[in-house]
């Protein structure tokens, strides 16, 4: 009796323990359903994500050696500020030999067009003389039929008839060296007028040819000097005073952070619900969770980081394991928000993606409409050398041309 008495107490406080663990075990079931469902089913997540920019590589155009470097690592830099200077002297020498090419082949041009003239001026001679032995011979035809008769009835001697014929035969002789010359003007003529005709001086083939050649040295020369094509921070300076480099060769990156963004890797299976232009939430380990930053979902990759590695997966060789494969998914930062807290390059995010809204494309469809990346920095020197080659030509035109700023014509 006692024993049954002293069970009782202790089996109802087991009931009520395992009661409670029950609930709060069925409480934190509950709880953890409403928060998937509420709150975890709406986002996609990872930590494999991290911050990306454009690394411009600074390569020369022309080879040289460095005269001068004008920036180091870290230093900000503004798009055509000069970075690194190259020793024009090789290149200024071509250029002045090209100036006094261009110069003399717009004389040398300017002669063709001046023997026109002088070429229509002979082949007029030429026709006059034509005409004075065609007039000649008809004086000396007409004296000989006049004479002919007077030899039957012994007015004239015929010695006196033969000199005139004879006369007449030097005159046919002279004719036929008269429009000879002038056939050969007339050639000497078209020939001249084919080198010119239909065009300008300034845009004779021969000057452009000359122009081209300008504007190839002028370009080499002011290569000499190499400029930001963008705005941004200077970064793996390995060019050094006095170093001979090649062209193409690098010689520093210039990284625009302003213009950073975010490669997240998702896992396949996170995928089917992630959709361009779904809002982002990112945490940088940079800042922690004090510093929040939003984006949006700018593309999904076109196939996952295993299939463009250097070395891709061989998996139709040997035992096979599976493994999960990840896609890079690219989100743009807010611009204002990036200015406040600027990111590194490499550096690491948590990545949070609200798929809520379903109703975009996992995939873009449209093609891009505006270049991606574009700099005027490069334009300032083919302008210049359109200056130069302009500069020289009206310099060489002559005085009349050069006055009123027209190339002379034919």
């Amino acid at each position: 009796m006692s024993n049954n008495d002293n069970s009782t107490p202790s089996n109802g406080k087991r009931k009520r323990g395992l009661t409670l663990v029950a609930s709060a075990v069925l409480l934190g079931f509950a709880g953890y359903s409403v928060y998937q469902w509420l709150v975890a089913s709406r986002y996609e997540k990872t930590d494999n994500a991290y911050v990306q920019a454009n690394v411009v590589q600074i390569t020369p155009l022309v080879g040289g050696t460095v005269r001068a470097v004008h920036v180091d690592d870290t230093d900000f830099v503004k798009a055509g500020q000069p970075l690194v200077s190259l020793d024009p002297a090789d290149a200024s020498v071509a250029l002045e030999q090209a100036q006094a090419a261009l110069a003399q082949t717009v004389r040398e041009v300017r002669t063709l067009y001046a023997n026109n003239s002088t070429l229509q001026a002979q082949l007029q001679g030429r026709e006059s003389e034509v005409a004075r032995a065609q007039s000649e011979l008809a004086r000396l035809q007409a004296d000989v039929q006049r004479r002919a008769p007077l030899l039957a009835s012994g007015a004239i001697g015929k010695e006196e008839l033969e000199h005139a014929q004879a006369q007449v035969t030097s005159a046919r002789s002279a004719l036929a060296t008269a429009q000879a010359g002038l056939q050969s003007a007339r050639e000497q003529l078209a020939s001249n007028q084919s080198l010119t005709e239909g065009t300008s001086v300034a845009e004779h083939p021969n000057v452009q040819r000359a122009a081209a050649r300008l504007r190839e040295t002028y370009l080499a020369f002011k290569r000499s000097e190499l400029p930001s094509p963008v705005s941004g921070w200077v970064a793996r300076r390995s060019v050094q005073l006095g170093q001979r480099v090649a062209a193409g060769a690098p010689l520093m990156a210039v990284v625009g952070l302003q213009e950073a963004w975010v490669d997240a890797n998702f896992k396949e299976g996170q995928l089917a619900r992630l959709r361009i232009g779904q809002p982002v939430t990112l945490v940088a380990d940079q800042y922690g969770d004090k510093v929040e930053f939003h984006g949006t979902v700018a593309g999904l990759g076109a196939g996952t980081g295993a299939a463009f590695a250097l070395l891709p997966a061989q998996n139709a060789t040997g035992n096979w394991i599976k493994v999960v494969q990840r896609v890079p998914v690219r989100i743009a930062l807010d611009a204002k928000e990036l200015a406040e807290h600027p990111l590194r390059v490499g550096l690491s995010m948590n990545v949070a993606v609200d798929v809520r809204d379903q109703a975009g494309k996992s995939v873009a469809d449209v093609p891009r409409s505006a270049p991606l990346a574009a700099t005027k920095v490069f334009d300032a020197q083919d302008q210049a050398a359109e200056a130069e080659v302009a500069r020289i030509i009206k310099a060489n035109l002559g005085h009349a041309a050069a006055k009123s700023g027209k190339p002379a014509k034919a």
